[in-house]
């Protein structure tokens, strides 16, 4: 099959690789439609995460046709159309009983790699597909077809006549957006800032109103992401490279701060003017720091006492010059994580169906998978107005749908790859 690896920084390619086969009688394999490309797929794409290695499939926010099923597997037989959660998990530790999917204790397994991690964070968190040998090198979603383990407990079931463009999203970001609204603790009124305008920004956006924000301020710069906020996302909107973003909060809330900060941008955060920012990109540039955390601080100092941070961004390893004696003398609440995906599937499913939210709104790029190492440039240096890339491995190469109206056809099931 064809498959989207990393082969190092900047370097992504189309290859031939073998087609996956069932491992495992829980396994499912999927014929993959439709396939996100993640913010936090540039992290690898920059060379940010340490433990890649040349041909690792990447990708993680897929949904397609499963076209073989393993013995033991209960929820589905051929030809059912499903989304995959980007978190891997297995229902039966600790962790998943608890619904705290993200932190699942069997799905990033006890290699050398895995040891790494808890050396690095202090316990192994779950696998998750296509993100490094840290978090168990699943091969990824990007490609012609993917291996699910664990098929009962992760992906879920489209039975409705939705778009692949308006359900695929529920694998991640969707989700992402909605557990970052919910950890921030929003309640009737909130103001709540959001920093970063991508495509977790822009569900946050949508779910701070779900939860009953009085207002939403959005923070960015790319022009694009801050007319999808104003537009779509009905935020109130700040350009960093335009505005002092501490100052204009303060002055938008009459001296107190906002109410609830959501950072959802993570280790790769730009900064204006400030020595912080700019020593942050000097260590990155020369491999002294995996992080740039200047959106985190700035949160930090502008959060209202007693507020709320929440922490969808990923970052990658240590931080500095964190301002954590304010965050301790304001009595700050934080929460973060990888999102408990499997939590969220079937109420955000429901939201889609009764039409309270059309998640394809954030697409602006629709390619076939040979165009994709094309499109993470595009993604990364964020021209051609490019906001949510979907990848979809049946469309002809080199065919920009930019402008295309979303298609709502039932996807053609095709045969197995051979060995499945």
């Amino acid at each position: 099959m064809k498959a989207l690896c990393w082969h190092g920084k900047g370097d992504v390619r189309v290859d031939n690789v073998p087609d996956p086969t069932i491992l495992d009688p829980k396994d499912i394999i999927i014929q993959v439609t439709a396939s996100g490309i993640c913010g936090s797929d540039l992290h690898l794409y920059d060379g940010l995460m340490p433990t890649m290695e040349a041909g690792d499939i990447i990708g993680h926010e897929p949904m397609g046709i499963v076209v073989e099923v393993g013995s033991e597997v209960k929820k589905f037989r051929k030809g059912d159309r499903v989304v995959v959660p980007f978190v891997i998990a297995c229902g039966c530790c600790f962790f998943c009983q608890k619904q705290l999917y993200s932190a699942c204790d069997t799905t990033n397994p006890g290699a050398d790699l895995a040891k790494v991690a808890k050396v690095a964070m202090g316990h192994a968190p779950a696998g998750l597909f296509g993100y490094s040998g840290l978090l168990g090198r699943y091969p990824g979603g990007q490609a012609e077809y993917l291996r699910v383990p664990h098929a009962d407990v992760g992906p879920i079931k489209i039975e409705s006549g939705l778009s692949d463009e308006q359900v695929v999203f529920l694998s991640d970001i969707f989700p992402t957006g909605y557990m970052a609204a919910e950890n921030a603790g929003i309640e009737p009124g909130d103001t709540v800032a959001i920093w970063g305008c991508g495509p977790v920004g822009q569900f946050a956006i949508q779910c701070a109103w779900m939860f009953g924000a009085g207002r939403v301020i959005a923070i960015d710069r790319v022009p694009e992401r801050l007319e999808m906020a104003r537009t779509h996302g009905r935020a109130e909107i700040l350009n960093f490279e335009e505005d002092e973003i501490h100052d204009r909060l303060i002055e938008m809330t009459g001296g107190r701060g906002p109410d609830r900060c959501i950072d959802a941008v993570g280790a790769e955060a730009h900064g204006t003017g400030s020595l912080d920012a700019v020593i942050d990109r000097a260590k990155q540039a020369i491999n002294l720091s995996m992080d740039r955390p200047h959106v985190l601080r700035q949160a930090i100092m502008a959060c209202r006492k007693a507020g709320t941070l929440s922490v969808p961004g990923v970052y990658i390893g240590l931080l500095d010059k964190i301002p954590f004696g304010a965050l301790v003398n304001k009595g700050l609440t934080v929460k973060t994580g990888q999102t408990h995906v499997q939590r969220y599937l079937q109420p955000l499913l429901e939201k889609i169906e009764r039409g309270e939210i059309d998640p394809s709104f954030v697409i602006t790029h629709r390619i076939a998978l040979e165009d994709a190492p094309d499109a993470y440039e595009k993604f990364r240096t964020k021209s051609d107005g490019c906001i949510k890339v979907v990848i979809k491995p049946g469309l002809p190469p080199e065919r920009n749908l930019l402008a295309e109206q979303a298609v709502h056809e039932e996807p053609q099931l095709v045969a197995a790859p051979a060995g499945a």
